[in-house]
């Protein structure tokens, strides 16, 4: 494991979510895939300091979802080793690198959403009554990648392979598409690559199973609130 999640940042430049790694002279250099031109940034050079730039975004609120699209802007992060790399990227998307590699190995195992629901208990258990027509409008909202999430959606439905929401583009669901870049609804227009190509430029952020977040807003539209 270590040494394929080694290989996949080797291939730098490359973005990961809304973050730009590139090397400068022996440092990799991280920032916010906006700020690339910016050169009045805050400096940052310990690993752990992802930690607190993840928590809040540019209005100060609270990021309860680290792959929610509002990552903050106006930082640098500059590091020595390929170790501080791993880290940083880890606390800025919590098990999104060990996930991808286990998707490009072929070892992933996702979830449908139903097993999920299927297994909660106490005061989550009555999520499971939710109805497919439920499913799809809630996910669609919920899981978008504009201003909801911008992981590539692995899981389906249920056991049948039903997907996960016939609301959202297809690009959700496609882990050579950058869900930062791709637009809500398909474009005609936009160049798909090859996934060797991707795999070079862009780590994708997956999900493999539905988060708990979801299944909290699936039992907040049971129960109606």
């Amino acid at each position: 494991m270590e040494n394929s999640v080694e290989q996949a940042l080797e291939a730098v430049p490359f973005c990961f979510g809304q973050i730009l790694v590139r090397k400068t002279g022996d440092d990799f250099v991280l920032c916010h895939r906006d700020d690339e031109a910016h050169d009045d940034l805050e400096i940052f050079q310990g690993p752990e300091d992802a930690i607190e730039i993840a928590r809040y975004d540019d209005a100060g609120n609270y990021r309860a979802l680290k792959t929610a699209p509002n990552l903050r802007h106006g930082w640098r992060m500059e590091l020595r080793t390929s170790d501080g790399l791993k880290r940083a990227l880890d606390h800025f998307y919590p098990g999104r690198l060990a996930i991808f590699i286990a998707w490009k190995t072929g070892r992933l195992r996702t979830t449908p959403l139903r097993e999920t629901l299927d297994r909660q208990s106490g005061m989550y258990r009555i999520a499971a009554r939710i109805s497919d027509a439920q499913i799809d409008v809630l996910v669609a909202d919920f899981c978008r990648s504009n201003d909801g999430c911008l992981r590539t959606i692995l899981w389906k439905r249920d056991q049948r392979g039903a997907i996960a929401s016939t609301r959202l583009p297809k690009e959700k669901f496609d882990p050579i598409w950058d869900q930062v870049e791709t637009p809500v609804e398909p474009a005609a227009s936009f160049a798909k690559t090859t996934a060797d190509t991707v795999t070079r430029t862009m780590i994708p952020l997956l999900c493999q199973e539905p988060c708990n977040l979801l299944v909290a807003a699936c039992r907040k539209v049971v129960k109606g609130e």
